[in-house]
């Protein structure tokens, strides 16, 4: 049977299986690894402020999306399972696109310690509105400017302007992790950006705060340790 060749001599089926491959899912990133796979919680374990409440009532996922779907209550988060120090985090994510309710959410980024709510760790901001705000919790440290320091809470580091799409639509999170330096870029724009933090491995969450939110692509590029060696 005779193939069918673009312009270029290329196998029409090569192009299609391409194409597809490309559609899939953006792991196919040079040296991205998919932390969620689409299907199921696989590498990845929960936490929530009540211990009754079992975690499918919190957490699921839409198959036709391949997407995490967080309801928001009780507070608390999953977290990845294996801890990583250096590396590109890349997510997607959108509040409720049918009731478009502006919510609250967060990453957490290099967790160490207990689980509880909520752990030592840097928190890249996902409420509406702020997403690329710092949050350091439990004593976690970050150097920014001075004039991006929430007077009134310390701990509290704003982003210089705000970067997302209206409530309801996918936006992009990319999270750089290198050594002590930590940089959020939303939806393509650094908003924000750190020094001084501590350089350990961790793991990373993704906070259930009170309102839905979904996530998808979540993958991660892993960076040379150019300094301390990984720890945890």
């Amino acid at each position: 049977m005779r193939r069918i060749r673009n312009a270029l001599g290329v196998p029409a089926v090569l192009i299609a299986v391409l194409v597809g491959f490309c559609a899939a899912g953006r792991a196919a990133e040079p040296g991205a690894v998919p932390l969620f796979n689409g299907r199921d919680f696989s590498g990845w374990t929960f936490h929530l402020s009540d211990p009754k409440v079992p975690w499918q009532q919190v957490w699921s996922i839409d198959p036709r999306e391949k997407a995490i779907i967080c309801k928001g209550n009780p507070a608390g988060y999953i977290r990845t399972v294996r801890s990583y120090k250096n590396y590109v985090l890349k997510l997607e994510w959108r509040f409720n696109p049918v009731t478009k309710q502006a919510g609250n959410s967060g990453v957490l980024l290099r967790i160490i310690g207990k689980d509880q709510v909520w752990p030592r760790s840097i928190e890249a901001q996902l409420q509406s509105g702020a997403a690329g705000d710092f949050w350091l919790i439990e004593g976690a440290r970050l150097v920014t400017p001075e004039e991006r320091v929430d007077k009134g809470t310390p701990r509290h580091r704003n982003r210089i302007k705000t970067n997302e799409k209206p409530v309801g639509e996918w936006n992009a999170y990319e999270i750089t992790c290198d050594g002590d330096r930590v940089t959020l870029t939303v939806n393509g724009e650094v908003l924000n950006e750190g020094t001084g933090a501590e350089e350990w491995a961790g793991k990373i969450g993704l906070q259930s705060e009170g309102s839905e939110i979904h996530f998808r692509n979540i993958r991660l590029i892993p960076l040379p340790d150019r300094r301390t060696p990984a720890r945890g």
